[in-house]
């Protein structure tokens, strides 16, 4: 009887604190087998990077739909059609591409929510000659390793997060019929520091936090940029060069990421999708 031929999986750590690489084929990431694990390794790392794995449009969204749920981007739900999302700066294939500017700053997504979206999964299309990489953070791990004097000040605060915070960050300097529109998308309370459902905990933070609430403009200001500033040091962060080809998966519930600058007319295009979010920050 001939012997079966075992998938390839080689799992290796790209940073101390943040992010492991998986080396496998297709036919096992198509196959759910391993999903389980993938979901353990995301949420214990943060960060999986499946290098030049190659995937194509429907395969990224099969293998999506093997993880959890799948989130439809704005609009996309209503026809019924699961479909990839393109992160690019050409507005011809994205519209809202100037929106997609805010990427460049440290953020998770979805703090205008009451339940974020679980992970993003990004392929790399096509790339910038210079620039374009992807930064990560480990937000558990930041949280882990703050002094306990830091802790106790901080885990029962709240955190007023906006759109239009984030927006500003890329211009400064808007109309104000332009702040009109990003305020109208309101704000959001978040608590500063998130206690999971598993018993550990992460830090919430990015580009859209605009208070905390009882503290003044000053100290508010303070305090949000030197937690940024500690949960974005080098020994908590991994910083992603994409290759054509490379899938990337990341834990949004206790990560932040940016983009770095790159040429906007360079023709870079990320293919994403996402998993539907499954635990509220409160």
């Amino acid at each position: 009887m001939a012997t079966a031929v075992s998938s390839r999986w080689e799992v290796t750590d790209v940073a101390p604190k943040i992010g492991s690489a998986i080396h496998t084929d297709k036919a096992t990431l198509l196959s759910g087998e391993r999903a389980s694990e993938i979901r353990e390794i995301m949420e214990r790392r943060g960060v999986i990077v499946f290098p030049e794995i190659n995937l194509t449009d429907d395969e990224q969204i099969a293998f999506t739909h093997t993880l959890g749920t799948f989130a439809h981007e704005d609009g996309e739900a209503a026809g019924g059609k699961d479909a990839v999302y393109p992160i690019t700066m050409d507005s011809s294939i994205n519209p809202i591409a100037e929106y997609l500017k805010g990427a460049f700053f440290w953020h998770l997504d979805g703090t205008m929510s009451d339940k974020p979206i679980l992970a993003s999964i990004m392929s790399a299309r096509a790339l910038a000659p210079v620039g374009g990489e992807t930064d990560f953070c480990n937000t558990y791990a930041a949280w882990d390793e703050l002094p306990e004097e830091d802790k106790a000040a901080i885990e029962g605060l709240q955190v007023d997060h906006a759109m239009w915070r984030s927006q500003l960050y890329v211009n400064p300097e808007p109309s104000y019929a332009l702040l009109q529109q990003w305020q109208s998308r309101g704000k959001n309370t978040l608590p500063l520091v998130w206690k999971h459902r598993s018993g550990r905990k992460s830090l919430v933070l990015g580009a859209t936090a605009l208070s905390v609430l009882g503290k003044d403009p000053t100290e508010s200001e303070s305090l949000l940029v030197r937690l940024r500033d500690w949960a974005t040091q080098e020994q908590f962060s991994y910083r992603h060069t994409w290759k054509l080809g490379d899938m990337v998966i990341w834990d949004n519930t206790g990560t932040m990421h940016r983009a770095l600058p790159y040429d906007h007319k360079s023709g870079r295009l990320m293919m994403r999708t996402k998993l539907e979010g499954e635990e509220a920050f409160a």
